[in-house]
């Protein structure tokens, strides 16, 4: 691979792992070998607890990578001690969040869904979470309402919606896994991980990630100048990229 520094940068949901299941034995294995080729990043839009549950790791995941971006980079580690956090309750003022969060829990209480649960609005360190079937749903309860998303386009309307009342929060509406949408300060999306990377004098950043459209919470750093994006569909596909990648890389 030369003298280039190259770094592997995944996210998670729907790109290491099926949306919000564990990752595999299979690309746990995958993971572990390329992270003796490779240095190795991973970015999600869950809190770091959640990402550590999913990876299999639980909050040594962030001895595992070279760098773990929690909240789409606001908590940030490399080689597992924290090199920065970012607080959106800080950015915002109490006032101005509790009216933000009291909307939301307004709307959601006027839509009606093939069902609803609990857990609608979580708070983060630099992000607030809503999810309007709640997101202690069952994972049939999740397939089944992202698939009436799908149809009904019901966060995406939401969305709109808050983008029309408070167009002046400063806020960006990302749309991410299967049953919510994070709501940061703009400026505050994946690529926000990049100020660390770049420190390190990395000339490549391949990032790899499956929700890379508009709106999605991969797109921005995936069309990001300074990174080089591959789209992915699944798990699987992810494994099949990155190793057509390395392939051509070692010619």
């Amino acid at each position: 691979m030369g003298r280039e520094k190259i770094l592997f940068l995944f996210d998670i949901d729907g790109t290491l792992t099926r949306s919000r299941q564990d990752v595999t034995a299979k690309m746990k294995t995958f993971l572990t070998e390329l992270c003796q080729r490779v240095p190795v990043g991973l970015v999600g839009g869950s809190d770091l607890a959640k990402i550590g549950e999913q990876m299999g790791d639980g909050l040594d995941v962030v001895k595992s990578y070279e760098y773990v971006f929690a909240e789409n980079g606001l908590v940030a580690y490399k080689k597992g001690t924290c090199i920065g956090k970012q607080s959106i309750l800080d950015f915002m003022g109490e006032e101005k969040l509790q009216t933000f969060i009291n909307y939301c829990l307004q709307y959601m209480s006027k839509i009606t869904l093939p069902v609803k649960r609990g857990n609608f609005v979580e708070f983060r360190s630099g992000m607030i979470n809503i999810c309007p079937v709640g997101r202690s749903c069952s994972q049939k309860e999740r397939d089944d309402f992202c698939n009436y998303d799908k149809e009904h386009k019901m966060r995406e309307t939401f969305v709109n919606d808050l983008r029309k009342k408070f167009p002046d929060l400063g806020l960006t509406f990302s749309i991410g896994g299967q049953i919510s949408f994070d709501c940061f300060p703009t400026g505050w999306d994946k690529t926000f991980c990049l100020k660390y990377i770049q420190k390190d004098g990395y000339t490549k950043i391949h990032f790899f990630g499956d929700k890379t459209f508009p709106g999605g919470n991969d797109y921005e750093l995936f069309i990001h100048k300074d990174v080089i994006g591959h789209s992915v569909t699944s798990p699987d596909d992810t494994i099949e990229q990155v190793k057509s990648l390395l392939a051509e890389m070692e010619k």
